[in-house]
């Protein structure tokens, strides 16, 4: 059984040919809202994606941003533990989406920065506690503390990116971040390999998009290569990723085997519009790992580890 903490957004998304650059005005094409926030993704992607029981503890406002977060949440089976924070609107997130399935996105916290240390649920039956950075640290640090006290594996999603206490670091079992997230939080601007030199973490998982992630478990190195999709939105996607990962290792699958089947998450995630709305069912993904049983081919490897630069 899963704990996540963190961040629920509604996500209001345009389509558009290119992402703007600074002072440019783009004219976009079609909009949609979406639920989202990193902290709701994940807990949808590990109840659904994932197939484990899994509850959120999280903040809405008393608006109807919060009607649809609501929804998705309990359509995926998640149990809410939910603040009500009457004076702040729930979180939102403003995202241009380009016609090449890349994303900018804005966030406007509102409820979620209400969470305290105090809120978090009683921990007894929960094997894994998933956090991000999208709720105040103070709360992240104290939620992860009480976990590791508690005997509970801690999952840090470090996103947004920011530098790290050594005591939440010294709390965190398995660190999740992407290339950049890496360098910020090890401080360190050399390959992935000089990145992971830094980090005590039991286990740290990079992702790499198009090219896979890697991951540190306990001293060992493990590589997984990219599934291969057409993209159409990327938002979500490394959420998904998280979300998976975290369900297949509560179910006690090696982290080669959880590395894979998150992968596969994540490139399904990747072909669909919407953070919630694109994560895959389980028998989706199984689907995809079978239908590319050789994903992990030599070559892919090979390119793997030479963009990681592990010798």
């Amino acid at each position: 059984m899963i704990l996540v903490a963190g961040s629920a957004n509604l996500d209001f998304v345009v389509r558009a040919d290119h992402i703007p650059s600074p002072g440019e005005t783009v004219l976009g094409s079609d909009f949609q809202t979406f639920p989202g926030g990193k902290g709701a993704n994940q807990a949808v992607a590990c109840a659904r994606a994932g197939g484990v029981t899994t509850h959120m503890l999280l903040a809405l406002g008393e608006d109807a941003f919060a009607v649809p977060l609501e929804a998705s949440l309990q359509g995926a089976g998640v149990q809410m533990h939910t603040l009500r924070a009457p004076d702040h609107a729930t979180g939102v997130a403003f995202i241009c989406l380009s016609e090449a399935g890349e994303n900018a996105i804005t966030v406007a916290p509102g409820a979620n920065s209400c969470l305290r240390p105090e809120h978090l649920p009683p921990l007894d039956g929960f094997g894994h506690l998933l956090l991000q950075l999208e709720i105040p640290i103070e709360a992240v640090t104290a939620y992860a503390l009480a976990a590791r006290a508690a005997g509970v594996q801690v999952v840090l999603n470090a996103a947004p990116a920011r530098p790290l206490t050594p005591e939440l670091l010294g709390a965190v079992d398995i660190l999740l971040v992407n290339e950049g997230e890496l360098a910020t939080v090890s401080q360190c601007q050399g390959s992935i390999a000089d990145c992971l030199e830094r980090l005590q973490v039991p286990t740290v998982v990079v992702t790499l998009g198009s090219q896979g992630c890697c991951a540190r478990h306990l001293g060992v190195l493990h590589l997984q290569a990219a599934f291969a999709v057409q993209p159409l939105d990327t938002t979500g996607a490394g959420d998904t990723f998280c979300g998976a990962l975290s369900a297949a290792l509560s179910q006690g699958q090696s982290m080669a085997d959880a590395l894979r089947y998150a992968s596969a998450a994540g490139a399904l995630a990747c072909t669909r519009l919407g953070a919630q709305s694109s994560i895959p069912k389980a028998c989706e993904v199984l689907e995809l790992v079978h239908q590319q049983a050789d994903v992990n081919h030599a070559a892919a490897l090979s390119a793997l580890r030479t963009l990681c630069a592990f010798t």
